[in-house]
């Protein structure tokens, strides 16, 4: 009997875990660098790894007016950025929005971002299933001069929208 009470929960146990798995969205290496005297905006760099298909829906900070997710590409012989409405995040494939020609844009910025600071970010992500998920980070400051994010500096949470 002792036995099978442990099978149970063990079994219990498993199955709580992989509810948790199939929507687990993890944010690394979130980043930005400093603001020069007179900016109002900033560019967010950050990696996404979705345990299943999933869409970045967009991006809130209480630190600016608006964040946009933007795309760059190359047209015509020149660079040009427009706004994305989604992200693709396919499963299990970590998503560098740096590399990917993705970044997240803070617009009107509150106050100037000094290196040191943590910057609070929410992304808005639908998974497979249709459900929508919030997922909060904090985004580094970096000296104005930084060129990438330290590695295994990033910070996340999981927490689910109601």
């Amino acid at each position: 009997m002792h036995m099978l009470f442990r099978l149970c929960g063990l079994l219990i146990a498993l199955l709580l875990n992989a509810n948790v798995y199939a929507g687990d969205i993890l944010v690394e290496d979130a980043w930005l660098r400093a603001t020069a005297p007179g900016q109002d905006a900033a560019s967010v760099d950050l990696t996404i790894t979705s345990s299943q298909q999933a869409v970045l829906l967009g991006v809130f900070s209480e630190v600016c007016k608006a964040a946009e997710l933007h795309r760059m590409f190359q047209e015509g012989g020149m660079m040009k950025m427009r706004e994305a409405k989604a992200l693709e995040l396919p499963a299990g494939k970590p998503v560098n929005l740096g590399k990917s020609g993705y970044h997240v844009m803070l617009v009107g910025l509150n106050a100037p971002l000094k290196a040191g600071e943590k910057i609070p970010l929410t992304l808005m992500v639908k998974l497979a299933d249709n459900s929508k998920m919030k997922v909060n980070a904090l985004a580094e400051v970096r000296p104005l001069t930084a060129t990438k994010a330290p590695s295994n500096q990033g910070e996340h949470e999981h927490m689910r929208m109601d």
